[in-house]
């Protein structure tokens, strides 16, 4: 057997076994009625929403946390140069 014929019969075995998963999930998705679809995608919506919740939760926390700090840091440094001013 030459080299190319091989080479031939992995691709069409490979098309061939492609075409097998395909179909299985196909079957897999249409086995799934109207309204269990819709239910899944409302339970995957609000896991998404939810979990994009906390995350904006705890970065805005952090962010006033942060904030808080550099406009306590500012107005430190600011009454600090004040003071400096006015001594010498």
């Amino acid at each position: 057997m030459r080299w190319w014929k091989a080479v031939g019969l992995a691709g069409a075995a490979g098309v061939v076994a492609t075409g097998v998963v395909v179909v299985r999930a196909e079957r897999r998705r249409r086995a799934y009625t109207p309204d269990q679809v819709r239910e899944q995608l409302h339970v995957r919506f609000a896991q998404a929403t939810s979990a994009a919740d906390a995350v904006e939760s705890a970065t805005a926390a952090a962010q006033d946390e942060v904030g808080l700090r550099a406009r306590l840091r500012r107005l430190f440094l600011a009454v600090t140069r004040r003071n400096r001013g006015g001594t010498r």
